[in-house]
């Protein structure tokens, strides 16, 4: 958390937060591709878990988010760098390249997340990923439902970022 901190642009993606999550990998790849092979992560496991949110949103009234056509199978060029673009259903809202990425989730009634990658540098082409999420809540379902779902989220952004590295 400490070098994230380093970048001034990033600290208000932590001010005052209901919930902040930093995870750190290592490896030999840059920031793209890291970022869009984490984002075409998708396991059967992970569609299942994406109909049991389905089945959560419709019991405490969130938005019903439209699943997509196909999974996503993202290229480095694929992820925008560009404020205000979609990835996939993320919308991108700050970066520097190869530095940091930072997007936020689908607008919801419930909560607001946002979800980014900062690149530390290492030597020889090494570099560390710091992935983080940082959640605010804006109803009294914002919690109830962060908490069913928090013990799936640091199992799937660990597998996530694990896939980001297996395409080094």
């Amino acid at each position: 958390m400490k070098y994230i901190l380093n970048f001034k642009a990033l600290e208000t993606y932590f001010k005052n937060a209901d919930f902040i999550d930093v995870k750190v990998f290592e490896g030999q790849t840059t920031l793209r591709q890291f970022i869009a092979s984490m984002l075409s992560y998708y396991p059967w496991w992970i569609v299942q878990l994406y109909r049991i949110r389905k089945l959560l949103a419709g019991i405490l009234g969130l938005v019903k988010h439209e699943k997509p056509e196909e999974l996503p199978n993202l290229q480095p060029a694929d992820v925008s760098f560009i404020p205000g673009e979609n990835v996939i259903f993320f919308m991108v809202r700050s970066t520097k390249e190869d530095l940091f990425w930072i997007s936020e989730t689908p607008d919801d009634k419930h909560l607001k997340a946002y979800f980014g990658v900062v690149r530390e540098p290492l030597n020889n082409s090494f570099n560390r990923f710091h992935v983080m999420t940082t959640v605010y809540y804006k109803h009294w379902t914002g919690p109830v439902y962060f908490n069913l779902i928090r013990p799936f989220h640091h199992l799937v952004v660990s597998r996530m970022a694990k896939h980001g590295l297996a395409h080094e």
